[in-house]
Order: structure tokens, then sequence, then C-alpha cells
């Protein structure tokens, strides 16, 4: 958000908070968040310092609301490409980037940082890839949040498998930075 607004949407909270929009309408219809209906209509308004205080009581990440920038997971075993990507991604392409090491880290980081894009690798040491994902397209908070593969031991074909099984892109290592960019403007892209 460019500039700051006084009174958002539940779509705009939803990206704010990194949850699906029909999650913030169970907060609002609950009582939790508080808001007010616009007259003779469905649509729920949210004041920016309501948001504030409950993202506060929950321990929501603050990050999306100041600094707006895409929020990236990198979870991979292998310490010298998480550092070389974390490194180029937050210097190159300005995005929020935060590291984890192994699947059970990758959980925790989720829940707290909410990322809008999560880099897996599909062979980590203590967990598989699509058992992430699972978890990830489990949760009601996370609805929005984008997973894309890595690995260096890919066919074509075991590629193309997981698109049908769920994930939303893949890169084959080694690979350009460039593409791992690319990947990330091509999940987050938003269609009008």
């Amino acid at each position: 958000m460019p500039r700051q607004k006084d009174i958002l949407t539940t779509g705009e909270v939803a990206k704010i908070c990194n949850v699906a929009p029909r999650t913030v309408s169970k907060w609002f219809d609950s009582g939790q968040l508080r808001g007010y209906r616009i007259p003779g209509s469905k649509d729920r308004r949210i004041p920016l310092n309501a948001l504030i205080r409950f993202m506060k009581a929950h321990n929501i990440p603050m990050d999306g609301l100041q600094s707006g920038r895409t929020r990236v997971l990198i979870v991979d075993d292998e310490s010298e490409i998480v550092e070389v990507l974390e490194k180029v991604l937050t210097e190159q392409a300005n995005y929020e980037v935060r590291t984890a090491h192994g699947g059970f880290a990758a959980g925790v980081e989720c829940e707290k940082f909410r990322p809008h894009v999560l880099l897996l690798d599909i062979h980590l040491g203590d967990v598989r890839g699509e058992e992430v994902l699972k978890l990830v397209r489990e949760n009601a908070d996370l609805q929005l949040t984008k997973v894309i593969a890595m690995s260096g031991k890919l066919t074509d074909g075991q590629a193309h498998q997981l698109i049908q099984n769920g994930f939303d892109g893949y890169l084959k290592k080694p690979f350009h930075v460039r593409q791992v960019i690319d990947a990330i403007e091509e999940a987050t892209a938003i269609v009008y």
C-alpha cells in the first residue's frame, strides 16, 4: 500500500495478514476484528487502528502492514544455496526473505512469517516436500501462499507431476537467480 489508508476492505486486510478473505470475514463476523458493514450492503470495512490492535493481540506479524514487499521463505538444507538466494532476493529483488533448513523449522516460520511464496526443496532430510505442501494447503491462514518446488533431481515428467499435485511452480537445480525471480513473480502475479 503506497499510501496508508484509514479504512480497509476484507480483501486488503487478507493481503496484509496473508490469509484468505474468507478468514477475515470469519474474524469480523465472530466479533474478534472490529469494523462495520456498509449500509445496504454485506461489504465489511475495517478501520486501520482496529486491524493493528487485532494483529498485535494475535501475534500476527506487522510486516505486511509496513513494507508491502513480497515475503519469501526459502526452505533448503543446503546452506550455500540458502545464503546465496537470501542475499540476492533481498538485495536485487527487494523481497523480504526468511530462511529455514528443515521441514519443522519451515512450519514454525510459516506460522510467524506468513510468506507470499515458499521456495521449498522437496528433498529435505527430515520431511518430504509433499508433506510440507499438504500442511500449507490445510492451514486456513496460508491459503494465499504459493509453493514453488526446488530439486536437483527432477525429470520433466516429475516436474509436471508436481504441478498436478498442487505445487504452484518448480525450479530445477542448478538454476540462475533470474529464473527464481521469474518463478516468484509468476506465482504472485495478480490477473484482473
